[in-house]
């Protein structure tokens, strides 16, 4: 019965087991939560560094004090800590000689891990800087290294401003210069008007008349509020002489030079209110000027020259000497202090000019880039993608340990023409790699928003900036964001790549914002074509399939990786991640597992915006696998897909049941012996459970008793096989022709943790061990079946035969009769039958020899003798329990060659008529009229057998070879009517193979 009961078992369990925990555990899993309102989880990447493991989660909506910058959290991997994610607090960086705004920049948005040199990098993509009136998000990323301290700031897409400048006022504070206050607020009005701050505009002040201040230095003050309040206390200086030379000269060779910055645009703002008293050397310092580079504005303030009535020609001709050319550009003149303050707009707008469009006001280049809104990388540096880039057509940066590579706007034209430069292309969404056969390293960008449909291109890049367009690959349905997401797999570990993934995850179908990632094969050094696609289409609801693509090391042991798909708006925004599995070096179309966010938790949303599995985080030889969701982080425990593969051998091959060679329960039976061999298991433990005929009982061969304990565990290694031999004995069964069907069942023992059954390979094999037939073919036997009766009855023509009988009447119409005729005595009240079959062919499995009579005849007793030695006699009380349709003499004709069957009933019959089984006839009859006349003067009472017809005899021929489950029935009856009372009366003998 244990039997039994653990082959209905298993299977249901196995099937349970496998659909709930297949791949991935669903029931042992760890989750680290943060804030939902700083988007904790946007994105998650397995990280190693320090010797340790961590789980890298970006949360690009954190705050800073009171800037939401964003910022990247480490979670310890040590499945026994308890411990909390930590801040890395790389939100406070702060870049160099810019005035940033990193207020909503999103830092973490983009985060990547290397794990050549165990340094990660995450993106703020939306920081900003000011240039002039303007702020400009070009992006920033940051490098940090294994010791989680920062290493580099990437900013690519950032560019000096044109508000990059060095200015240096040169003021006359001579006596001559009146009222001073008015002066004083002209610079202050002017310096009100400069973008000052690093990376901007820097300011010095030089003050001269008879000798030469330094009132403040270039960047000594690095805002505008500090170099006002600084320009409010200088105070007049005075002076008897106006020095112009002299004041310019120490300004180009030492203010220029204290706190000046290289590459910055060097500007001289000249102030004075009369000719110079050292006017030889200005044509030497003005050249000397010019050569470094040094732009001069000149104001003439003419108030000492109107309050006086001096001719201000020659004093006019000198400013305009100084000011640099055109004079209409450069030159000021004012007429007294006070007019100082109406020049201080014109002043500034010449000074200054609108960053980032050109003189012909064409748009943007790389000041909206958003550097960093995606990240790969690559053999040499990191890819970069600047969606805002050329009018957000957008463009692909990369950064190099040689510096950063900008191709030009050129480079896009042939893919993304100018006529479609106002559908934002959003070229550098997303960003990956691919390796050709020969190794050369390949660049892939995708544009979601082009001609609304979306674009991918492949492409190189050098290192000089030149970018070359290999191949593009098209979307087809508008706004599904095809290339949003890409992911190249090498799924034989070979080092090349097979196939790339490019994901339309707000594809729709059937109603419903589906998603849908298409399978891209690489034919060529340098060409995809389309293989397949991956959809669910189970899944009626929104779902955003593709939202996110991680690739998995192998997990079901056949040497390819696998793919895991985020659809993070399924199931009410609770969100799902789907597995696929690749076999024969291609991605299967239909998913193994699909993980749900509520098997975890039901507080989970957005599950599967973010993948990653990298690390074998438990130590059990697996990658495990990080999503991410909003306010949480979930690591899954892979579990390792095994296959059991068994082989059954059986000692001897087949079971030959005259050959009782050991005893059970009191009974002769025959034993036997099966080796079970089980393979390709893995380190973990395994059970198997052996069942003979499976769902019949009782079962014809049975476990011997030290066996039978079920289910057997066992643990195996790869690549090794176990042997185990059982004993078991075949019973006595009427049922020799089928074989018996010997099952094994293969399953893990733990439903908890470790690995789980490969669903693709059986976990049951069925055997057929065959019973030996003792014929020329192990499957077939040609048994040739031959049945003679006869009956102790006389026939007419035997009656007739007597010349005492020849007066009868009967005997004078015997030659008019068809019909053999029988005689009966009218004294007689028994008859009996005779019934011989022989076998002259091959052994008969599953004969069965079918006796009936008419209700008229009372059945009184069968003997059966089977040559040459064994005899069975069976009385009517067991007669109709063990004679009908089936093999009821224990399948005697399959040892011996002939039976003799004796019948008797209350009528005794003599006649004999050979039968032979034919294919063309199952069913052979053999009818006798019985006569009894009322008074005769025959001494005894005789009933006369008139023949109806005579003894018909049909043969059946066995033409062909019959296999043991084929029917062959024959039969003999005996019909008898008494011709008076017309009582009829009949014996029917039949034989048959099933």
């Amino acid at each position: 019965l244990s039997i039994y009961c653990t082959a209905l078992w298993l299977p249901l369990w196995f099937l349970k087991y496998v659909h709930l925990c297949f791949n991935f555990d669903m029931k042992n899993f760890k989750i680290f939560s943060g804030s939902k309102e700083a988007q904790f989880g946007y994105t998650v990447q397995q990280h190693k560094a320090g010797g340790r493991q961590w789980l890298l989660v970006g949360a690009p909506f954190e705050y800073t004090k009171k800037q939401q910058t964003g910022d990247v959290y480490k979670c310890p991997l040590n499945t026994r800590s308890s411990s909390n994610c930590s801040r890395l607090n790389i939100g406070k960086l702060s870049l160099d000689n810019v005035t940033e705004r990193k207020d909503k920049m999103k830092l973490g948005m983009t985060l990547i891990s290397n794990p050549k040199d165990d340094s990660f990098v995450t993106c703020g993509p939306l920081w900003s800087h000011e240039c002039g009136s303007s702020l400009y998000s070009t992006g920033v990323c940051t490098r940090t290294k294994q010791n989680f301290k920062l290493n580099q700031i990437i900013a690519p897409a950032l560019q000096r401003c044109e508000t990059f400048m060095d200015i240096v006022i040169v003021l006359d504070g001579s006596n001559s210069i009146y009222p001073w206050y008015e002066v004083q607020n002209f610079i202050i009005n002017i310096l009100q008007k400069f973008y000052i701050g690093p990376g901007q505009t820097q300011v010095g002040i030089v003050q001269y008349g008879s000798t030469v201040v330094h009132e403040f230095s270039l960047g000594e003050y690095q805002t505008v509020e500090k170099v006002v309040e600084a320009a409010r206390n200088i105070d007049q200086r005075g002076g008897e002489e106006t020095r112009t030379a002299l004041g310019i000269n120490v300004a180009r060779s030492e203010a220029f030079r204290h706190g000046g910055r290289p590459g910055a645009q060097k500007v001289m703002i000249v102030v004075t209110d009369g000719e110079s008293h050292d006017s030889p050397q200005l044509v030497q310092v003005v050249n000397d000027s010019r050569k470094d580079n040094i732009t001069t504005y000149a104001i003439a303030v003419l108030g000492n020259y109107n309050r006086r009535g001096i001719n201000p020609e020659s004093f006019l001709t000198e400013i305009k000497f100084i000011a640099s050319d055109p004079d209409e550009e450069y030159f000021f003149e004012v007429t007294d202090e006070a007019a100082l303050k109406d020049i201080v707009d014109s002043l500034g707008e010449r000074i200054f000019s609108l960053e980032g469009v050109s003189t012909q006001g064409k748009g943007f280049g790389l000041q909206m880039a958003q550097a960093g809104f995606s990240s790969c990388f690559v053999q040499d540096g990191v890819l970069l993608g600047a969606v805002g880039a050329y009018d957000w057509n957008g463009a692909v940066l990369k950064e190099t340990k040689h510096g950063k590579i900008v191709p030009p706007k050129s480079s896009y034209k042939d893919e993304f023409p100018e006529a479609l430069k106002n559908h934002a292309a959003y070229l550098g969404y997303s960003l990956g790699s691919v390796i050709s056969s020969s190794g050369s390293q390949l660049y892939v960008a995708g544009a979601p928003r082009f001609n609304h449909t979306g674009k991918v291109i492949i492409f190189t890049m050098k290192n000089t900036g030149n970018l070359t367009i290999l191949q593009a690959l098209l979307g087809e349905q508008i706004g599904s964001y095809f290339g949003s997401e890409l992911l190249s797999m090498d799924i034989d570990s070979d080092g090349c790549t097979d196939f790339l993934m490019v994901a339309a995850p707000m594809f729709y179908s059937q109603d419903w914002e589906r998603g849908r990632v298409y399978i891209y094969s690489l034919i060529s050094e340098t060409s995809f074509i389309l293989q397949g696609l991956l959809e669910v289409s189970d899944q009626s609801q929104n779902s955003r399939l593709g939202s996110a693509l991680a690739q998995i090391a192998d997990m079901n042991g056949d040497g390819f990786q696998e793919l895991v798909v985020g659809a993070p708006l399924e199931d009410n925004h609770q969100g799902a991640v789907y597995v696929f599995h690749s076999k024969d070096k291609k991605i299967q179309p239909h998913y193994k597992q699909r993980l749900s966010a509520a098997g975890f938790s039901t507080g989970l949303q957005y599950f599967g915006q973010s993948l990653h599995g990298v690390l074998d985080i438990n130590a059990d030889g697996l990658v495990d696998l990080a999503v991410g969701a909003l306010g949480a982080a979930v690591i899954i425990w892979s579990r390792a897909v095994v296959e059991i593969q068994a082989r059954l051998t059986f000692e001897p091959e087949r079971i030959n049941i005259f050959k009782k060679d050991c005893q059970r329960g009191g009974k002769s039976v025959t034993c036997m012996s099966v080796t079970i061999c089980l393979s390709k298991l893995g380190q973990t433990l395994g059970m198997w459970t052996l069942i003979f005929d499976e769902r019949r009982f009782p079962p014809r061969a049975v476990l011997d008793e030290a066996h039978r304990q079920q289910p057997r565990g066992l643990l195996l290694q790869t690549g090794s096989q176990k042997c185990e031999q059982l004993g078991f004995f075949v019973q006595e069964t009427p049922d020799y022709g089928r074989p018996v069907v010997v099952v094994v069942e293969t399953g893990l023992q733990s439903q908890d943790e470790g690995p789980v059954m490969d669903p693709d390979s059986a976990n049951t094999l069925r055997t057929e061990l065959h019973f030996w037939n003792g014929c020329e073919q192990e499957d077939t036997c040609v048994p040739d079946l031959i049945l003679y009766s006869h009956t102790d009855l006389m026939s007419v023509q035997e009656f007739c035969s007597w010349r005492k009988h020849a007066a009868y009447s009967l005997c004078s119409h015997q030659a008019e009769q068809e019909n053999q005729e029988y005689i009966v005595e009218s004294g007689r009240r028994r008859m009996m039958v005779f019934a011989h079959l022989k076998n002259q062919g091959e052994n008969a499995y599953r004969t069965a020899i079918h006796i009936s009579t008419s209700p008229n005849l009372l059945f009184s007793s069968l003997l059966v003798k089977v040559f040459p030695h064994v005899t069975v006699s069976l009385n009517s009380s067991n007669l109709w329990e063990l004679y009908d349709s089936r093999c009821t003499l224990k399948c005697l004709f399959i040892s011996f060659k002939s039976l003799e069957l004796l019948t008797s009933a209350s009528i005794q019959l003599d006649t004999s008529s050979p039968m032979f089984l034919q294919e063309d006839r199952l069913v052979r009859q053999i009818i006798l009229d019985l006569t009894k006349e009322g008074k005769n003067s025959v001494p005894f009472w005789i009933i006369l057998g008139s023949s109806l017809g005579g003894l018909l005899l049909l043969s059946f021929l066995v033409l062909g070879l019959w296999k043991v489950h084929i029917c062959f029935q024959g039969e003999i009856a005996f019909k008898l009517k008494h011709l008076k009372v017309y009582r009829q009366a009949s014996i029917f003998i039949g034989i048959g193979v099933h």
